[in-house]
């Protein structure tokens, strides 16, 4: 049995779409300033791809295992838009987002173990409090008796 004609039309639309998309798409050519920074554009990427077809019923009845006439198309688009740049230096990486939502998980996860810090600073500084409150009553105890 010979391939169906969608087959081709579907196999030729994803090679299209293949050839149009790579890792370069995503993550841009790196770029170096004159400082030695060296800057990545970041983009989301989006594709899809449509194809349909039908068979028509022929003037002549057509025979068992005769073709009857395909008619059909495909299509395919690609959405390509830019949300960030890597900048690398000699200071570290940094991403500069180009829109202030995008990063808000970002944000946490960076600002998390600053956070945590700040909590186990709060819980010793209270036992640390507890402490010194605890030995200021044992000695005003012992002063108490002592009097």
């Amino acid at each position: 049995m010979t391939d169906h004609p969608i087959k081709g039309l579907m196999t030729t639309t994803m090679e299209n779409l293949k050839e149009m998309i790579d890792v370069n798409t995503i993550i841009g050519d790196p770029v170096e300033t004159p400082d030695g920074s060296v800057i990545l554009t970041v983009s989301k990427v989006g594709f899809g791809f449509a194809a349909g077809g039908s068979e028509f019923q022929s003037g002549d009845g057509g025979g068992e295992g005769s073709l009857l006439p395909f008619g059909g198309g495909s299509g395919g688009g690609v959405s390509i838009t830019p949300i960030a740049f890597l900048i690398v230096n000699s200071l570290g990486v940094k991403m500069l987002h180009l829109d202030e939502n995008t990063h808000l998980y970002e944000k946490i996860l960076e600002l998390a173990p600053q956070a945590a810090e700040k909590i186990q600073q709060m819980f010793n500084n209270k036992n640390q409090d507890q402490q010194g409150q605890q030995q200021q009553g044992q000695q005003n105890q012992q002063e108490d008796f002592n009097i």
